[in-house]
């Protein structure tokens, strides 16, 4: 799921280097924001359906300067500026992600026991990566997560196309991405997909172990109070879950409230 209003402008993330790693076979970009506090974990962002590094904006920046923590943010491939994806999604992209991408960019790039931050899907991801328990994750946050399909998700969804193509959105996402029509459709293709419908990862969050803090908008009009039912019902054997809703917020607690956000962030990190 995504946010269907990507905001105008230039993201402060813009001064940072962009670099690139491979990773399977991916040329992905990113960014590396140095730690300036001993001893703490790293962070790892997982962006949304339609996302990018450079659709974060600055929050990135403000939480690593507000906990001190190395902070790495990454455009899974297809995205932003990194190789264009060539194979069309199936029901499992999410699994390909968390259980062979990820874990080849963590390698690359010398990510010990990270802390995940993910958006949406990318959250998703944050929580498979973790419940596979094959590679450290010292914890998780999880805003407006996605662990099986609504049928409020794909109401959202099947409107959007008509949004896209009639108001600014195409213009406003093609400023994030060399390909912007591929993001939108595979997004919005296998979502709608019948093959799709069953998609869940239920099964997949027992495994995880480290701490969880889930952020949810009041408003969110992609992911609900059920998703967060089901995170708490099948991850029950992480060392605790955290759950956080945000008043005066959609889908995206980190644009909606930032500085909430990054509280709550930076309070989960002191004690994880």
């Amino acid at each position: 799921m995504t946010t269907m209003h990507p905001q105008a402008g230039t993201s402060s993330l813009a001064h940072l280097a962009i670099r690139f790693v491979d990773a399977c076979g991916h040329r992905l970009e990113y960014i590396d924001i140095a730690a300036h506090r001993a001893h703490r974990p790293t962070l790892l962002f997982l962006h949304e359906g339609l996302g990018s590094v450079a659709m974060w904006r600055d929050f990135p920046a403000q939480v690593a300067a507000a906990t001190g923590c190395r902070t790495v943010v990454y455009s899974r491939y297809g995205y932003g500026r990194s190789s264009p994806r060539q194979a069309p999604y199936t029901p499992r992209f999410m699994h390909e992600e968390a259980l062979e991408i990820l874990p080849a960019l963590r390698a690359a790039l010398a990510v010990e026991r990270p802390v995940l931050i993910g958006h949406s899907t990318g959250a998703s991801m944050a929580l498979i990566h973790a419940g596979a328990g094959r590679w450290d994750v010292a914890g998780l946050v999880v805003m407006a997560p996605l662990v099986f399909v609504e049928e409020s998700n794909l109401v959202s969804i099947r409107g959007v196309k008509h949004v896209y193509e009639t108001t600014k959105m195409r213009e406003l996402l093609d400023r994030y991405h060399d390909d912007v029509d591929s993001v939108f459709f595979g997004w919005r293709d296998i979502w709608l997909h019948p093959d799709f419908r069953a998609w869940s990862i239920a099964s997949d969050l027992a495994g995880i172990r480290c701490p969880i803090l889930a952020i949810l908008g009041e408003g969110d009009e992609y992911s609900t109070p059920a998703q967060i039912g089901a995170l708490e019902r099948n991850a029950r054997n992480a060392a605790s879950l955290d759950f956080l809703q945000l008043a005066d917020c959609g889908h995206s607690p980190h644009r909606d409230q930032p500085a909430v956000a990054i509280e709550a962030i930076a309070r989960f990190l002191d004690k994880a």
